[in-house]
């Protein structure tokens, strides 16, 4: 008995040339690389924190939440072949962060179908550049692996910081929309940034 129908074969054939697992990259500073349970308890850690936090959620993260965000931003990599990835220190391995491409269903029309960036450090790792260097990584890894792919994010508007990131990542404000800890900026990059 075939339990194949044609539209789950043509499904499974498509998935098969998608890129399934995160690949490793390297910058001057940073190893960006597939999250693993090596980097849980620093991203649960980190995630706890409310400085780490406090643009993107009215609380830190439970456990249990970090480690739904946690097991998603892996999972992104067989659903949509681009995903989350860890961002470490190249000389020491610590923890910086994490950020990639997503898919969050947030019910935001202005992000529907498009890969979202998102990234985040914790506290220690804030002025340094790191975000800059991570995320220029990434966009140019999807920038080859994504062709023609336009890129958005959402970004707090009071969260300076990360708006000058996405402004040098080549990112443009789109819209203004509302958020749970202040004004958003819905931003737009162009495949090629």
């Amino acid at each position: 008995m075939d339990f194949a129908s044609p539209a789950c074969s043509a499904k499974a054939k498509a998935a098969r040339v998608m890129q399934t697992d995160a690949p490793t990259l390297t910058t001057e500073r940073l190893i960006i690389e597939p999250l693993s349970m090596r980097h849980w308890e620093s991203y649960a850690a980190a995630w706890g924190d409310p400085r780490m936090t406090q643009f993107i959620s009215p609380e830190p993260r439970s456990r249990q939440e970090s480690w739904i965000k946690f097991v998603q931003g892996a999972g992104f990599w067989s659903l949509f072949g681009y995903g989350y990835w860890a961002f470490c220190d190249r000389a020491t391995g610590a923890f910086l962060g994490n950020g990639g491409l997503a898919q969050m269903e947030r019910g935001i029309a202005g992000l529907t179908g498009f890969p979202e960036a998102g990234w985040a450090f914790s506290h220690q790792a804030w002025g340094k550049g790191y975000a800059t260097e991570a995320m220029t990584a990434v966009l140019q890894w999807a920038d080859a692996t994504l062709p023609d792919r336009e890129i958005r994010c959402i970004i707090d508007i009071g969260n300076h910081a990360s708006v000058r990131v996405g402004e040098k990542l080549g990112f443009g404000q789109i819209e203004a929309l509302p958020g749970t800890t202040g004004a958003l900026g819905l931003f737009s990059r162009q495949a090629g940034g």
